[in-house]
Parts: C-alpha cells; structure tokens; sequence
C-alpha cells in the first residue's frame, strides 16, 4: 500500500465558508487533512491566500473550476491557481443545458482539450469530475465518460474519479480506478446509500455502500496521489462530518504507515 495525500473537497464546507472563509480553513488543517481542493476562494486574494495556507501547513492540491470560468476566464484561473502552489485545475460538472447529443458532447471534448493543453503550458495538470449521466449516456458506442478520455490526450486531460458517482451509475469502481491507473492522480473518496426513491444520499465515510477498503488499496495500485474526501450533503453539521470521515481514513489507512 502506497501513502497517498489526504484532502478535502471544500464545497462539503460551503456553507461554512460563505461565513468564514478562513476561519473555515484553519479548523480543516487542524482536523489532520493535508491538503484543500477550493469549489471558489471566498473572494480572498491569491497572496492572501497562498500565505494562509503556508501558515496552515495545508496544500493547495487545486480548484473546481467551472465550464464557463474555463471558456471565459481561463487565464485569471491559471495565475490564481499558479500563485497558491496549486497542481490541478478540473473541470467539475457539465450542466443538463451544456450537455446536448454526440455534435455537442464532441464540441466539448476538443474544448477540454485545449483547456487542459493551455494549463499544461503553465506547469498545471487538467482533469475532469464525473457524476451519473457520464456513465448513463454514450457518444457513438462509448459512454460519455470513456469517449471522453478516447478523443483527448493524457497530457491534456486526466481523471479526477468520483467513485460515489461511478457506483451509483451502476458500475463497478475498482473497474474504473484499474481502467485509467496512470491517468488517475485525484479520486473523490465518498459514501453513499441509495434512498427508497432511487436518489443518492451521501454519507461520511464508513456508513454507505462503497467498498472503501477496496477503493484505497485499488487507488494505491492505479498511482493515485490524492484521495480527496467529499459529503455532497450532511446529515450532521458539516465540520462534524469531516471531522468523522478523516477519523475513519487514520483508522483504516493511514494507521499503515
């Protein structure tokens, strides 16, 4: 078993980012993760933030940034991230109005590709986070998220996998993290249980469905570099939830080392 990084996805901290960002911020390195990937920075400036984070002993592993910041925003994104030390810029989501048929979904790929070929020429690595309807909807024989890697390079795109999202799909993760080992450095560690009406409910680690055990040791094996915990939504107050998950992560992994 290899040492992988620790992180954590901030969206699962939103709401309590809106209210104090970086107060937010020091309660997660005191927590024990090792590491942030930002969902947005709170309006703070980049030196600002590269200080604090300096200060917090936490590494800015990078950021969700969104289809329309890429399209329109690229370099102000690229010389943020660049300024805190951030590796990776990726692309999380791709909203039901974006998506289109194969033309469209086609259109994006060669998008994507000269996104992260751009981020490559500033020392930052691209990647893409998938949710469900990656897995559900199929451009020629492939699905979305297969022809997504097959039109674009490594270089210029890798996988961020969210292994929550591949399961609820209906499809095997361990499959996936074997599948794309060497194009996987980040991976959304997440549980999850399916609620009576079909939709997911997503719960701190150890308490849902996921094979977790499996997914780590799967991680390890495929080159991962971030395992990066994320709660789309909590049961429990949101810090308290974190708080649970990395416990769960030192019992059953970082225990090893």
């Amino acid at each position: 078993m290899r040492r992988m990084g620790i992180g954590l996805q901030l969206y699962t901290l939103r709401e309590e980012t809106a209210k104090d960002f970086k107060g937010t911020l020091r309660k997660v390195a005191e927590l024990g993760y090792e590491g942030v990937e930002f969902a947005g920075y709170g309006g703070i400036p980049a030196g600002e933030m590269k200080a604090l984070l300096d200060e917090l002993g936490l590494k800015a592993i990078g950021a969700h940034v969104g289809l329309h910041l890429l399209k329109d925003n690229l370099e102000q994104e690229i010389d943020y991230l660049k300024t805190i030390g951030a590796s990776y810029m990726i692309c999380p989501y791709v909203s039901p109005e974006e998506r289109g048929g194969e033309a469209e979904w086609k259109e994006r790929f060669e998008l994507l590709a000269k996104v992260g070929a751009e981020a490559r020429k500033h020392g930052l690595v691209f990647g893409y986070h998938n949710h469900d309807f990656e897995f559900t909807g199929h451009v020629g024989e492939l699905t979305i998220f297969d022809a997504l890697y097959e039109a674009t390079k490594p270089e210029e795109v890798q996988v961020e996998l969210d292994v929550c999202w591949v399961q609820f799909a209906g499809q095997d993760p361990l499959a996936y993290i074997a599948k794309y080992a060497g194009r996987l450095p980040l991976l959304h560690l997440k549980d999850f249980s399916r609620k009576p009406d079909g939709s997911m409910d997503t719960l701190q680690l150890g308490l849902g469905d996921v094979d977790l055990p499996a997914v780590i040791q799967a991680s390890s094996d495929a080159g991962v570099e971030w395992l990066i915990v994320e709660q789309d939504h909590c049961q429990l107050p949101p810090l308290e939830s974190v708080a649970n998950s990395i416990q769960w992560v030192k019992e059953n992994y970082l225990t090893q080392f």
